[in-house]
């Protein structure tokens, strides 16, 4: 039906409904077209009301709403209409006449609702039948949550012929739902009572959908249901909907974040925005995991120019077209530059003069630095003096730098000469007018080269999982979590600090196996097996957040902590690291030797766990 004809037809119809239930009104009222002056009166009287019915249908737009969708928001405007269209009319003839029938005006009123609303709720009706998809084998679905994102949810499974699910029923932890219905399916209960509706509805998969709840609830939730074995899914966030990392309404895979059960990071955006907001802020790594975060965290704050550099031209080419898309009017600077030039890095701090520096740019890898150790030494000592000495150099405000709990007590060369980095801008701090801090923290979920990617495209792969120990524990993060407490902890630097970021509790890495396995529906050692393959070179059971020396002391937020600036001698660091930069060529026993001078707590424990 074309648009124009489907307008006229409706507008005509609600006109009818109007004239017709003010006929019927006048045949239960026989009294009132006397009083109202016979014949001409109703004339008059139904004409008014026409005239008034028309401006409201017109003016709610009901002629543009489509009946198969009705719902509150017509029913509330059909009940405006009505209203209007009996009681202003009413009201008139009261005015002129000094009297008119009550009776009349409630009977027009409870006509004009029952036959303007009425076909569009039977026209719902039928859609809502005959619009029931059927699939001859579809995966049974229970959905946890019978809110309104869980019957939204419910009712796109019913009706859209493209997803092969089925709901079952609800979970809901309200005692007021139990054993009632939405959309024809059952409330089975609270939560305690997954397991046994899983196992007697043959559940496929559950759905969460609890967008609004914390994500401490969604991890007792994710605790609960992955003991099921059966497939694990979500709905984002209501925060990752507005943060652009979840499309609203659209179902996701449970990831290992969600067994986190950390809620939202509060920030302090006055403080951040002080030293951020109109800067020129450099972003060194700007390709990595972290550096990239950077960027995508920092922009909202409005600096006046942000510089990404980095080594990798196409992972700067790719966090450019992103920034750029996303913030079309940032003043943005691409750098393709290796921090190992000095020259280089000087180059650019003189044409760009940045403010405030996070030093994100780093070899991370632990096995291959034991097996690369000068290249550890060249990127991570070198490559951070040279560009924490022309921030002292050309004047700049802050510098942080990007650090890690493998440089507390290192067992590895990439964690020692993350020691070093910290303890070179430590020693530059004491002489400098440029504030320079530290950032510590542990394991990132989903980084480049972290446990969990590898894990899930082994478990893509049949398996088998790898861990190299079955006691290896690790702290982990989010890396959104992870860089917006490095940004807050930017704006506490005095100088010379190392905050330190509360990880929360360390996870097993075996145990994350097992989580991973599950929340894809599989059974660890029965469909996917798990192997153990040792721990590789330079690994630990476990790391540390803090050395002996340093202490903690807290700060204004409640996961910021910071450790006791280590008293350095300046010149004797020189030194070392001077030696350091002799022996880059030599046997890589000589070079770890050199290590362990200028790192005293450094202890190369090759394949040997620490304990």
């Amino acid at each position: 039906m074309r648009v124009a004809y489907r307008t006229k037809v409706i507008i005509g119809w609600d006109l009818a409904a109007i004239l017709l239930s003010l006929a019927i009104a006048y045949a239960m009222e026989p009294a009132a077209s006397e009083a109202l002056g016979g014949a001409s009166g109703w004339l008059l009287y139904g004409a008014a009301s026409a005239a008034i019915g028309f401006w409201s249908v017109t003016r709610h737009r009901l002629h543009r709403r489509i009946w198969q969708y009705t719902g509150i928001a017509e029913l509330k405007c059909i009940m405006q209409t009505a209203l209007v269209a009996a009681l202003i009319p009413f009201a008139a003839a009261w005015v002129l006449q000094g009297h008119a029938q009550t009776l009349l005006m409630l009977h027009h009123f409870i006509g004009i609702a029952a036959l303007m609303a009425g076909p569009r709720i039977a026209w719902r009706a039928f859609c809502d039948k005959y619009s029931v998809k059927k699939h001859p084998i579809s995966r049974r679905a229970l959905i946890i949550g019978a809110g309104s994102c869980g019957t939204l949810i419910a009712k796109e499974m019913q009706q859209n012929d493209g997803v092969n699910v089925t709901p079952v029923g609800f979970i809901d932890d309200d005692p007021y739902k139990h054993r009632m219905q939405v959309l024809g399916l059952p409330v089975f209960g609270g939560r305690g009572e997954i397991g046994c509706i899983v196992e007697n509805h043959r559940i496929d998969e559950i759905i969460i959908a609890m967008p609004s709840v914390s994500k401490t609830q969604i991890s007792a939730l994710v605790n609960i249901c992955k003991t099921t074995k059966v497939k694990l899914r979500i709905v984002p966030d209501l925060q990752d909907m507005i943060d652009g990392r979840g499309a609203s309404g659209r179902v996701r895979d449970v990831s290992v974040e969600d067994l986190l059960g950390r809620d939202p990071i509060r920030t302090d955006l006055e403080h951040i925005a002080g030293y951020v907001e109109q800067k020129v802020v450099l972003v060194t790594g700007a390709g990595g995991s972290i550096g990239s975060e950077l960027c995508r965290q920092i922009a909202p704050f409005s600096p006046r120019k942000l510089l990404l550099l980095g080594h990798g031209e196409n992972s700067i080419y790719n966090i450019e077209m992103e920034m750029r898309s996303v913030y079309p009017d940032l003043q943005i600077e691409t750098v393709i530059a290796d921090v190992q030039d000095r020259t280089r890095i000087d180059a650019v701090f003189a044409k760009f003069r940045p403010q405030v520096i996070f030093h994100a740019a780093a070899h991370k890898h632990v096995p291959l630095m034991e097996r690369n150790p000068a290249e550890a030494i060249k990127n991570n000592v070198f490559g951070t003096k040279n560009v924490s000495e022309c921030a002292d150099i050309y004047g700049a405000e802050r510098f942080v730098l990007i650090s890690t709990d493998k440089a507390v007590n290192p067992t590895s060369v990439m964690g020692t000469t993350k020691r070093i980095a910290e303890m070179f801008i430590q020693s530059l701090d004491k002489h400098s007018a440029t504030k320079f801090v530290a950032v510590r923290f542990g394991n990132v979920l989903g980084s480049r080269g972290s446990v969990i990617p590898r894990f899930k495209d082994q478990i893509l792969k049949g398996g088998p999982v790898t861990v190299t120990h079955p006691e290896m524990v690790r702290y982990f993060m989010t890396i959104p979590e992870a860089v917006q407490l490095v940004i807050q902890a930017g704006s506490f630097a005095k100088g010379g600090e190392v905050f330190i970021l509360d990880m929360g509790k360390p996870v097993k890495i075996y145990d994350l196996a097992v989580d991973l396995i599950r929340l894809s529906g599989f059974e660890p050692n029965l469909d996917i097996d798990i192997a153990f393959t040792g721990m590789r070179e330079g690994e630990k059971l476990y790391e540390e957040l803090l050395t002996n020396e340093e202490g903690l002391s807290s700060t204004k937020h409640n996961r910021i902590f910071i450790g006791r600036p280590a008293q350095l001698n300046r010149t004797e660091l020189d030194f070392e690291i001077r030696k350091m930069e002799k022996v880059l060529g030599q046997h890589p026993d000589e070079i770890r030797a050199v290590l362990q001078h200028l790192v005293p707590s450094y202890r190369n424990t090759g394949t040997t766990a620490v304990g």
